[in-house]
């Protein structure tokens, strides 16, 4: 006779299953490190460029004081779109420091803080993943995420630079315009770009890319 395992055995051996599943799911391969220090130093590009055009950009604003806030998503998108692309701990907040080390070293008028606020942001945008146990990654992830980046940075901004020492009220409106660039530029903007890239074929090797093309394929007959 052929001995029948318990269904406590197979219960178990099934939950088994599933933690390890999930734990490779988790783990970072040497792919995703390499691709997250490529979005993080192409993102640091982008941050310095940012960098220089943010006084007359802000001066453009200076009709409404504290409007500038709305710039503030142009530093935040680094954490929320690599933590879209790689989708494991850690990437977001890892993607959004390589690109706030790169922009100081490359130079910017914030020196070290650059590396400060940077690192503050990432926890931000990691914790918008963190909050739907790194399992979702729509469009409200990115959202939230962003959402939560933009909170860091008004924070920062409103209590530590040239910001605080502004009126109540235009602090207040800073503080608003910064989170709601981190919705829209650092959420929207983010996850727009992981589509794209995962439409051309460039993220195959990531759940985003395969994602896309699951999503991409004909019905069956």
């Amino acid at each position: 006779m052929h001995a029948s395992a318990s269904p406590s055995t197979v219960s178990s051996d099934a939950a088994a299953s599933r933690s390890a599943a999930r734990t490779g799911r988790l783990r970072w391969r040497v792919v995703d490190i390499v691709v997250a220090s490529v979005i993080g130093v192409a993102a640091g590009v982008v941050f310095w460029l940012w960098g220089q055009a943010w006084t007359p950009l802000s001066s453009i604003l200076a009709f409404a004081p504290g409007l500038e806030g709305l710039l503030s998503g142009g530093w935040l998108f680094a954490g929320v779109l690599g933590g879209l692309i790689i989708r494991k701990p850690g990437a977001a907040l890892y993607t959004e420091v390589v690109a706030a080390v790169v922009s100081m070293a490359v130079g910017t008028q914030w020196g070290f803080l650059t590396l400060v606020w940077g690192v503050v942001q990432g926890i931000g945008a990691e914790l918008g993943f963190a909050l739907f146990a790194y399992a979702n990654y729509r469009l409200i992830a990115a959202l939230t995420s962003g959402a939560l980046a933009g909170l860091a940075v008004a924070l920062l901004d409103t209590n530590f630079s040239s910001i605080a020492a502004y009126e109540f009220g235009p602090r207040a409106i800073y503080f608003g315009a910064a989170v709601v660039s981190g919705i829209l530029v650092a959420g929207l903007v983010s996850w727009l770009i992981a589509r794209a890239l995962a439409a051309t074929g460039a993220l195959d090797r990531f759940a985003a890319g395969r994602e896309a093309r699951i999503a991409d394929a004909p019905d069956a007959a």
